[in-house]
């Protein structure tokens, strides 16, 4: 096929040695089937800011931190440079987490490069070696999808380990691959200790696996995944490979104010008495 323009320079520095066909076309990004060597991967080509519909929400890229601070005021202003910094911190965060799940272990297409807009990761392909189908088009048994809900669900439990939430998790966005369920598209990628709505979008992306999964396997619809492990994590106790319940109550004992403030008083009262002491030993020692 025609080689796409901004493929051309991957060809030229032999990072890519064909273009094979194109695989899809999206809102977000292109993606082609490239020969590299012996090996098929994917090309994922963005598309250029204006061309581009998703909406970079501010509640996805809260948290997110700009360590130079002459992009992160630009960005704030909004000016031209600071458009074109802002796009190109979107897509970095997009790439950025895909490396970070993979070094988690998380199962996501394993990337290669990131150079000049275009992503170079693996192809995921079913049983027979074609390219996988994404879970919306695809029946399962109940079993496969038992199989399926728990590798999905030990892998959000690994990326949110690593820091990470998907924040739009579905069947559109898991591929049903020859070794089991693949994530896909992280363009949205929440910071999960700095993002104020992450607990939230934790609950969305595990809930829509559930009700997903639930069609075929239907006690799957009464799991309490997210409510598990959130609490996990909110009290350092979750681990990449721990094993979940899918059970999970809500503490529903009210505090007694009266004794926390009292906690409160005694905690102030041993601060103030350790400081009278060190204050006495200044003194003592002039």
């Amino acid at each position: 096929m025609k080689i796409p323009k901004r493929l051309q320079p991957l060809i030229d520095d032999g990072l890519i040695d064909e273009v094979v066909m194109q695989l899809m076309s999206g809102k977000e990004a292109q993606v082609f089937v490239v020969r590299c060597g012996e090996e098929l991967r994917c090309a994922k080509v963005f598309k250029e800011a204006k061309q581009r519909s998703f909406k970079q929400a501010a509640q996805y890229q809260e948290g997110r931190k700009e360590r130079n601070s002459r992009r992160a005021r630009a960005m704030s202003k909004k000016t031209k440079y600071g458009q074109r910094e802002q796009e190109q911190a979107w897509l970095s965060a997009e790439v950025d987490a895909l490396y970070r799940c993979d070094g988690a272990g998380v199962r996501v297409p394993k990337p290669y490069g990131f150079v000049d807009g275009v992503l170079l990761m693996e192809m995921i392909c079913d049983e027979e070696g074609d390219v996988a189908p994404r879970l919306d088009d695809v029946e399962l048994t109940p079993e496969v999808a038992l199989r399926y809900h728990a590798k999905v669900i030990q892998d959000v439990v690994r990326m949110l380990c690593a820091g990470l939430i998907h924040g739009d998790l579905s069947e559109f966005n898991v591929l049903a691959a020859s070794d089991g369920p693949v994530i896909i598209d992280l363009p949205q990628a929440v910071d999960a200790a700095g993002n104020n709505s992450a607990q939230a979008m934790l609950a969305r992306d595990v809930n829509n696996m559930r009700a997903y999964f639930g069609r075929f396997a239907p006690e799957l619809l009464v799991t309490r995944y997210a409510a598990e492990m959130w609490a996990l994590y909110q009290a350092g106790q979750l681990h990449p490979d721990s094993r979940l319940s899918g059970e999970w109550a809500e503490d529903t004992h009210q505090a007694d104010v009266d004794d926390l403030m009292a906690v409160i008083d005694d905690v102030k009262a041993e601060e103030a008495e350790r400081q009278a002491r060190l204050h006495d030993d200044g003194e003592d020692e002039r």
